[in-house]
Order: structure tokens, then C-alpha cells, then sequence
């Protein structure tokens, strides 16, 4: 145990009362017992790619399989929904849970996994796990890198503690120059940092219908000759603002999924008589509808006429919008989008969103959903820019792919 651990478990006794309220499962996969993972392969490179959750996991669609043709791929996410995203794009026997930062549990999940090379999806560079590749001659990466103006003040608060952190980083393939700029200024060697956009343009799919929308549709009784705006990834009190903004259009029906599987009961208690996805069973005449599963939310997406992104009305960073822009549905994203800020400005710029305040929602729906004209130029908008920013994932691909197989390299000359 080091200096390390030790603030870890004060923390996590002084938070009990924080992380306590969810429960949470997998405690021996978090401490590194009973990985789980597959046996190895010793003639072939492997490579461990860590996703967060559902979003960073969905950004890694079309990465795997490039990166499959060259090495063993093993992906980790932290929470159980990444996990069950992870499962159903990758496979059961290539995913698994990424352990907590103290340094026993790290010491025991490499020691299973045995990476020759780790990419970590966004952020996430843990001290104690970065640390322990280091010493093990592993190189990290970050791929598909941001980092916020906000998490970059927090992190020079202690930067005595997190630069040699950064500096340990063997590659940060960032989405865009200012991101660049704050890995640098928080330790990454200049040398080691490159700006590849971001791979969520790539992941998303340029399609009108998806599989399962028409059979989400009917399971929940949705009325294909009505209209109806769904409100995707939503935050506190997201689903009362919108169905509040929708109260003068009796006509238009409100599907809310929100963002976290434990509001599901509260986001319900915002949308009284809705329908709620895990209840089985079809209610005739229906207006308001809750997707309280994961998993469905692009079938959702494709069934709109309007789509409202979540946690941009609440004060939650935002979320990705190019996922409903991609399937050719007209967009309105609130003012808070600081996670998203590069996608969100390009996608605006090209016409094809619209960001307004709380107060302005109902006028912001009202005219989309009466003008399938300007709906139908929005898609055409957003399709063709999204096209026009494809290729990150393979620049990303080109690069992990080279540092996996020199690491092996170097391993195998070792062994």
C-alpha cells in the first residue's frame, strides 16, 4: 500500500454516505479478483482499451474492429452500463470491468489482462495505474482526448501530484488544439501529443431507420402519424421542462430516456400516465413514453421528428448531439454543452442544430415541428457535415496500431 491508497480510503470513508446510495455490483472484478479475462495469445500483440461508460464504449464502434486485424483487443469499462454496451458491441469474452486506482487492485488486473499497450478513452489517467504500466514497460495512450478549461484548473491544483502522471503518457491523441495546449501544460511532452479530431464523428451511422425502431414503436404504442420529440439522455428536471414546452401542442407525443438508469422512477414521476418501456405492455392512446432500458435510445432517436438533447437544459456539460443529427433528425441542444464544445460548434455553424435557452424551448419546438421544410434542410446540414469530418478513426487505428506492435516487439526481444 502507498501515500496513494492511503488518501483513497479516507476519501472513500468520508464519501460512504455519496457512493453508497447506488448500488453497485462487481466488487472482485473492481478490485482485481476474478478478471475474468481470456487467455492470451502470445504470437499476436494485445492491446487494452478503457472506456468510461456507454459513450466512450460507443466511440470505439469502428475502432475495434480495425484494430482486431492486427491485434487481440480487450476492452474494460467502469460502470455496468458501459460494461453491458461493451458486451453487446465487442463480446462477452473481450470485456472487462476496469479495477479501482489503489495499487493492489491494479497490480493484480494487469497481471491478468497483460497488455502490451493501454489506450484510455477520453481521460482517465489513474496515478497508480499509469504508474504500474510505466514499470512494467507499458505504454499508455489517451485516444480521443479532451480536457476541459475546468478540468484543467482542477488539475493545477495539485499538478505536483498529476504532471508526472501526464508525463508518463506515451501518446494523447487529442480532438482539437486547445485540449492539445492542456495536456501539455499539465506534463504530456509536447512531442507525444497529436491532434486527430475527434472518432465520435465516425461511430456515428448516416442512416434513416435502425433496427428495432419499428418494434420499440409498437411495443410502446407510439403513434407513427403523430408527431414526437425525444428528449435523449436527459438530466434533473429535463423531462418536466420538456413536457412543460410541449403543454400547447396536445397533438405532439414526448418520449424522455433519461440519462442514468436510477432517475428512471424519478423521470417517470415527471411524465404522469407515461409509458414506460420495461412494463411490457402497449397503452392505447398514450402520449407521454419513457425508455427506462439501455440500448434503445438511437432506435428512439430514429422514430423523431424533433430531437432534444439532455443534460444541455440542466447544468451537466451536455451531451453528444451528433448521434441524432447522423440518423437526419432536427436537433435542439440548451446552452450548457461544455463537453462537447468542438462538435456542437461545427454542427451549428453548419446549420444543423439549434441551441436555445430554457425559456425559449417551446417557440424552439413549436416551429421545427410546424415546418418540415426547415427539419428536412437541418438533416441534409448535418449529414454532409459529419461526412466532412470522418477519418479520425483510422488516423487513431494507424497510431495505436504501430504502438502495440512495437511494444510486443520490445517484449518479445525481453522474453
Amino acid at each position: 500500500m502507498n501515500t496513494l491508497d492511503l488518501a483513497y480510503a479516507a476519501a472513500a470513508a468520508v464519501l460512504v454516505p455519496v457512493w453508497a446510495r447506488k448500488a453497485r455490483g462487481g466488487w472482485a472484478q473492481r478490485f482485481g479478483l476474478r478478471v475474468g479475462v481470456r487467455g492470451r495469445d502470445r504470437t499476436r500483440p494485445r492491446l487494452l482499451i478503457h472506456a468510461v461508460s456507454v459513450g466512450e464504449t460507443n466511440t470505439l464502434r469502428a475502432l475495434v474492429p480495425m484494430l482486431r486485424e492486427h491485434a487481440d483487443v480487450i476492452v474494460s469499462a467502469t460502470t455496468d452500463t458501459g460494461l453491458a454496451r461493451a458486451t453487446a458491441l465487442f463480446g462477452p469474452e473481450s470485456v472487462v470491468r476496469f479495477p479501482l486506482d489503489f495499487s493492489g487492485a491494479v497490480e493484480r488486473f494487469l497481471d491478468a489482462v497483460d497488455p502490451d499497450a493501454v489506450a484510455l478513452v477520453e481521460l482517465e489517467v489513474w496515478p497508480n495505474f499509469v504508474a504500474q504500466c510505466a514499470q512494467r514497460g507499458i505504454p499508455v495512450a489517451v485516444i480521443n482526448g479532451r480536457l476541459s478549461a475546468k478540468s484543467l484548473t482542477n488539475y493545477q491544483r495539485v499538478r505536483r501530484l498529476v504532471s508526472p502522471t501526464f508525463a508518463r503518457l506515451s501518446l494523447a491523441a487529442v480532438q482539437d488544439e486547445p485540449y492539445a495546449a492542456r495536456f501539455v501544460a499539465l506534463g504530456t511532452p509536447a512531442r507525444h501529443v497529436r491532434v486527430t479530431g475527434t472518432m465520435k464523428w465516425d461511430s456515428a451511422e448516416l442512416e434513416s431507420s435502425v433496427l428495432g425502431a419499428d418494434e420499440l414503436a409498437a411495443a410502446m404504442g407510439i403513434d407513427r402519424s403523430r408527431p414526437l420529440v425525444v428528449a435523449g439522455s436527459t438530466a434533473e428536471g429535463e423531462e418536466a421542462l420538456v413536457n412543460e414546452a410541449l403543454r400547447a401542442m396536445p397533438e405532439v407525443q414526448l418520449l424522455c430516456a433519461p440519462r442514468k438508469p436510477e432517475r428512471f422512477d424519478e423521470a417517470a414521476r415527471a411524465l404522469p400516465g407515461c409509458v414506460r418501456r420495461s412494463g411490457g405492455s402497449r397503452v392505447s392512446g398514450a402520449s407521454r413514453f419513457l425508455l427506462d432500458t439501455i440500448g434503445e435510445l438511437r432506435a428512439a432517436y430514429s422514430l423523431a421528428d424533433v430531437v432534444v438533447v439532455g443534460r444541455t437544459f440542466a447544468p451537466r456539460r451536455g451531451s453528444d448531439p451528433i448521434e441524432p443529427v447522423a440518423l437526419g433528425r432536427a436537433t435542439i441542444m440548451g446552452p450548457d454543452y461544455r463537453n462537447f464544445e468542438t462538435v456542437t460548434a461545427a454542427l451549428r455553424d453548419a446549420g444543423a442544430l439549434m441551441i436555445c435557452e430554457r425559456d425559449q424551448l417551446a417557440g424552439a419546438l413549436r416551429d421545427l415541428l410546424n415546418d418540415p421544410a426547415r427539419r428536412e434542410a437541418m438533416a441534409r446540414a448535418g449529414r454532409a457535415c459529419v461526412e466532412s469530418h470522418r477519418g479520425a478513426t483510422r488516423r487513431h487505428a494507424q497510431m495505436l496500431g504501430d504502438l502495440v506492435k512495437s511494444a510486443f516487439a520490445r517484449g518479445t526481444k525481453r522474453a
